[in-house]
């Protein structure tokens, strides 16, 4: 039997691996991807970015229908009832048609699409223990983008059904009648006002003292406060120290992180959402010998190489932010430097963004950072309530927060709540990474009335004053 040779396999079929796959081919190279999954785009397209969006923003509507707030509008909507079974197909019939987009992309690009789990068998081999290709392939070059799944805790052991991973929170059947989602990061916060939209008691537990570690301070106490005003409530500084459940409830006992004092909570259904961690299961990297680190990633050179010749590594698998748009661009610039080509990411300039309303988005150091790394600086905040376009849409919560070094003048990093502060991020990105001054994004006419005019605001505030406020 012959055995199928490639230039390129990569192992995953998220953002990062079918984007290496794509670029590979487009750069001339042979390429197959193997996915467990029958369908492609991993957990970001499957279970993670794409169906929480698609969620986030049908409960939004759903919210503001049945919160009156379309009323001040002169709209007037005399009954909202929530349909959750095709509120659930309406984000699956998403998914599916990007899904089925990549399968054309690769068809396009001539990329081999396999399907089955692989483990490296030794460099240049893999093989497909199960699905529909079983068997063994080859390749010059292998590259692993196998992706991250949930942490677990082992006071809360996942079921999917009360107790459960940020995958069957996306997939509840019925309207919890109060959630607790135990983890206050990215996914907690997402997931918990989702639910809480739909009409659920939301709390959100974490063992740390505030929401959001490693963002911005003062912009975390800002969320945690709005958050609070659309009824979410928060244990901070506790951890779950044991469950108690039955076939209807489940009762928590949270333990102060710094008392050992104890208290209860119950709810109907529980979320884990307390981190990620890579997946490598069943990849053969213990008896490759491929290193790792102490958290359990793969360690890579400069050129996302392992210590194995031949053996890549990219996207969450390795150190870094678990982000699809870091996974591409991973992939991108792993591809390009097998070809000789300059791929290159900067990883000082990878957003963080919370797709909740308002959105949270992030670039660059905090101001804690800052003070921590000794660096002056100026900062600028400019809040969207003095801002027209917010004032006309209803969108009036939120600021605009930069930090410009006080000696040179450059942007270092930018905060941002509010409406589409997700999309706004990257004026800022795209400033930051030709090195820009707050004078030149201050000096940058700005279309009126837009929500974007806040960051110019922001920005001349840090200089000779803000216009309007």
């Amino acid at each position: 039997m012959t055995v199928e040779k490639y230039d390129l396999i990569v192992i995953g079929a998220g953002p990062g691996g079918y984007v290496a796959a794509i670029r590979a081919a487009q750069l001339g190279m042979k390429v197959a991807c193997v996915e467990k999954r029958n369908t492609l785009g991993g957990t970001c397209l499957n279970v993670g970015c794409i169906p929480s969006k698609a969620l986030l923003n049908a409960s939004e509507k759903f919210a503001e229908a049945k919160q009156k707030h379309l009323s001040v509008l002169g709209i007037d909507v005399n009954e909202v009832k929530l349909d959750l079974k095709k509120m659930l197909k309406h984000k699956s019939d998403i998914v599916s048609g990007l899904t089925n987009g990549i399968s054309q992309l690769f068809a396009k690009n001539k990329v081999d699409h396999l399907i089955g789990s692989a483990e490296i068998t030794s460099p240049g081999k893999i093989y497909i223990n199960n699905g529909r290709d079983k068997g063994e392939f080859k390749a010059e070059k292998i590259i692993i983008a196998t992706g991250s799944e949930p942490t677990s805790l082992a006071s809360m052991p996942v079921d999917e059904k009360q107790i459960v991973s940020s995958t069957g929170a996306l997939e509840l059947s019925k309207l919890p009648k109060k959630l607790i989602v135990v983890g206050a990061g990215y996914i907690g916060l997402e997931m918990g006002t989702v639910w809480s939209r739909l009409g659920a008691e939301v709390e959100v537990v974490d063992f740390l003292p505030r929401i959001l570690p490693g963002m911005d301070a003062e912009i975390a106490s800002k969320f945690k406060a709005i958050l609070e005003k659309q009824g979410i409530k928060f244990h901070l500084g506790k951890g779950v120290k044991q469950v108690k459940q039955t076939k209807t409830s489940l009762g928590l006992i949270l333990e102060n992180s710094n008392t050992g004092e104890e208290s209860k909570i119950s709810c109907d259904v529980a979320l884990v959402a307390v981190g990620r961690k890579p997946y490598i299961e069943g990849l053969g990297l213990e008896k490759l010998g491929i290193e790792l680190t102490q958290k359990g990633q793969i360690k890579v050179n400069h050129n996302f190489q392992t210590n194995i010749d031949g053996i890549y590594a990219i996207g969450d698998v390795i150190e870094g932010p678990m982000l699809a748009h870091k996974a591409e661009e991973d992939g991108v610039a792993a591809v390009e430097i097998m070809a000789e080509y300059a791929g290159h990411v900067n990883y000082d300039l990878v957003p963080g963004i919370v797709y909740t309303a308002p959105e949270v988005a992030t670039i660059g150091p905090t101001e804690e950072q800052l003070k921590e790394a000794g660096v002056s600086y100026n900062k600028g905040i400019f809040p969207f309530l003095a801002n027209s376009r917010a004032r006309a849409t209803g969108h009036t919560e939120g600021m605009v927060k930069l930090l410009a070094d006080k000696n040179t003048d450059k942007l270092l990093g930018a905060h941002i709540i509010g409406h589409e502060a997700g999309t706004m991020i990257h004026e800022i990105a795209v400033a930051m990474s030709f090195g820009s001054s707050a004078e030149d994004v201050a000096r940058t006419c700005h279309g009126h009335p837009t929500m974007n005019e806040a960051v110019k605001e922001a920005a001349l505030s840090i200089g000779t004053g803000a216009i309007h406020i």
